[in-house]
């Protein structure tokens, strides 16, 4: 059983990892209910599903919006309404020996649930905010930031 599991993850990491360097993308957006956008450089998109997120792109929701993203280490971001996150880095070539993922959370809630990238290379995963980072060394938690 255990060198079945250990098959499947082997696989699950290549097909991600042949998704990851195929468009240069981080991710796409699963959900969107409300007003949401991507600011990318200087241009704000209209967050819609299957939208790519790339790294550098800033997320945003309004009073009523949320927005769900699933990262192409199959990590999972939920923003909750008037949230800003900035994708500050993501690089996945685990044949390489790359990982890392940092994320900066501005104002908001967001519930984060860990990818391949936490459990290959815990230390390589950062959340930060205004007020402290959180090192991930566990699967999932919930973040609120509030304005001052």
């Amino acid at each position: 059983m255990r060198y079945l599991s250990s098959i499947i993850v082997a696989v699950l990491v290549a097909c991600a990892t042949f998704a990851a360097a195929s468009d240069g993308s981080v991710g796409r957006v699963k959900t969107v209910n409300g007003p949401a956008s991507i600011l990318r450089g200087q241009v704000s998109l209209p967050a819609v599903v299957n939208e790519r997120v790339f790294q550098g792109d800033t997320l945003r929701t309004g009073p009523d919006g949320s927005l769900g993203v699933i990262l192409k280490d199959d990590t999972s971001l939920s923003l909750g309404p008037n949230s800003v996150v900035v994708v500050d880095q993501f690089l996945f070539a685990p044949a390489e020996g790359k990982l890392s993922l940092v994320t900066r959370m501005l104002k908001g809630t967001a519930v984060y649930i860990s990818g391949i990238i936490a459990k290959l290379s815990p230390q390589s995963v950062r959340f930060e905010t205004p007020n402290a980072t959180i090192g991930i060394r566990g699967t999932r938690f919930l973040v609120k930031v509030e304005e001052d």
